[in-house]
């Protein structure tokens, strides 16, 4: 088989993958913007169980405010004060509960739950890569 062929068959295999919606390539990861805050304060959202409001920061001029639905797998704030965690820091800001949300902390688990955070203490607003 000619190198052209081995090409176009490598060139369609990738879009048969992405038509899946199994796999991005790095065009679409490079999008995502994963930095690091601080979080400086945890309030309850008054009329929900769930949520908290955070203030988070990210080593710009003025802090963000996350909303997160992580409240009853952290029902004591302390465990979040103080520590930095991962955040994605581009998406659309969003309306909860009338009050926006400016970024996202990344999470992993069902039954319990489990903060992504760095393993050293990292200067605040550093991107992921």
């Amino acid at each position: 088989m000619n190198e052209e062929k081995i090409l176009e068959n490598k060139i369609a295999e990738t879009v048969d993958i992405k038509k899946e919606n199994k796999y991005i390539d790095i065009e679409d990861l490079m999008k995502v913007e994963i930095k690091i805050g601080k979080v400086l304060n945890v309030e309850e959202v008054e009329g929900s169980e769930k949520l908290y409001k955070i203030l988070v920061d990210f080593g710009e001029e003025n802090t963000r405010q996350v909303l997160s639905g992580i409240r009853k797998f952290f029902p004591n704030k302390e465990d979040l004060l103080n520590k930095q965690f991962a955040f994605i820091t581009n998406l659309i800001p969003r309306k909860m509960m009338g009050l926006e949300s400016q970024a996202m902390i990344l999470a992993t688990g069902e039954e319990s739950l489990a903060l992504l955070s760095p393993t050293t203490l990292t200067k605040n607003g550093s991107q992921m890569r």
